[in-house]
């Protein structure tokens, strides 16, 4: 079936552009420039353009305590122009992603996942040796409210920007530590960056960290032949049962909510949390399912999610919808 494709772009479809749309920042030109080379290593006649989109997201004006909680702040955009016809495929962090897509489109692939975890920057060997009193730069309010809950006294900043101003902040001493994706870091310094992930008994990741997600249009077959040998079976898995467990929680992207699926021999396992804002409350929760497929996975993401919610995440949920908007 590939042969056949293969021999279809050979003709005059290869003189077509394949135009894929990404944030300006440095990471994700990064990652977008992944997976034009993954592409290009597997249909080489084929012309990319990488075409910056800028978002709400990176706006330098916004401010770092304004409403961090919309939903498709760094995206909204990107999925315009997708529906405009100005690009042809978009790449993004799917924890970015709103846990519903707009109408006519798709996510086609899901690569190979990155290492999920959070990174402490900083001289502290982890949360719990946070000294009283450290000041920690996030925005994200996972990552507050888990901090809260593990380190003593902490005060936290916000704090936005580049991977690159995040580390600086660090090393000149205007904050003690932050909090990073490892894979933003990976994907970012290269694969022989250090890295010493927090453990996910510590700090569960977002839904979706370390997976991109290829965004199309519905229908568009062109495309979806480019996207769809870059799919990573196992992550697409893990993808779908935490995309179904925002949905279902009713959460937005800065909901303190938490989750983690992936394959454990012939079964798929899921880790979830939803924490309070103050970090005094954690409600988790874990299960699996065996022979995983899609609905499978969806299913799964959902049972957690409504286990969280009959012990009470919707309060904690509005609390943090109420303090991001």
């Amino acid at each position: 079936m590939r042969g056949f494709f293969l021999r279809r772009l050979r003709g005059q479809k290869l003189k077509k552009v394949l135009k894929i749309g990404a944030r300006p920042s440095p990471l994700s030109l990064a990652q977008t420039g992944g997976v034009r080379d993954a592409i290009l290593e597997r249909f080489p006649g084929l012309e990319v353009e990488i075409v910056p989109k800028k978002t709400r997201g990176d706006d330098p004006t916004r401010s770092p305590t304004g409403p961090m909680g919309i939903k498709g702040l760094f995206v909204k955009e990107i999925e315009e122009a997708l529906l405009a016809g100005e690009i042809d495929l978009a790449v993004h962090s799917a924890k970015d992603l709103p846990s519903v897509l707009p109408g006519g489109l798709v996510l086609g692939a899901a690569p190979k996942r990155e290492i999920p975890f959070d990174v402490l920057i900083g001289n502290f060997r982890g949360l719990r040796d946070l000294p009283p009193g450290a000041v920690v730069g996030t925005s994200s309010l996972r990552r507050e409210a888990r901090i809260r809950s593990l380190a003593k006294d902490p005060k936290i900043v916000p704090l936005r920007g580049n991977v690159d101003t995040r580390l600086k902040k660090v090393s000149d001493g205007e904050i003690d530590a932050t909090i990073l994706a490892a894979s933003g870091l990976r994907r970012l310094k290269g694969p022989d960056y250090p890295l010493d992930p927090i453990p996910p008994e510590d700090m569960l990741p977002a839904p979706g960290q370390g997976i991109l997600a290829l965004e199309f249009r519905e229908g568009d077959a062109w495309v979806k032949g480019f996207a769809d040998p870059l799919n990573h079976p196992e992550t697409e898995l893990a993808l779908e049962a935490e995309r179904a467990f925002m949905r279902a929680l009713g959460a937005g992207c800065q909901t303190p909510a938490a989750a983690w699926a992936r394959t454990d021999g012939n079964a798929l396992v899921m880790d979830a949390m939803v924490l309070s804002l103050d970090g005094s409350a954690v409600l988790e929760t874990k299960s699996r399912v065996p022979g995983p497929d899609a609905e499978k996975a969806r299913e799964l993401g959902k049972s957690l999610a409504s286990r969280l919610l009959a012990d009470g995440a919707d309060e904690f949920i509005a609390e943090a919808e109420k303090r991001s908007h």
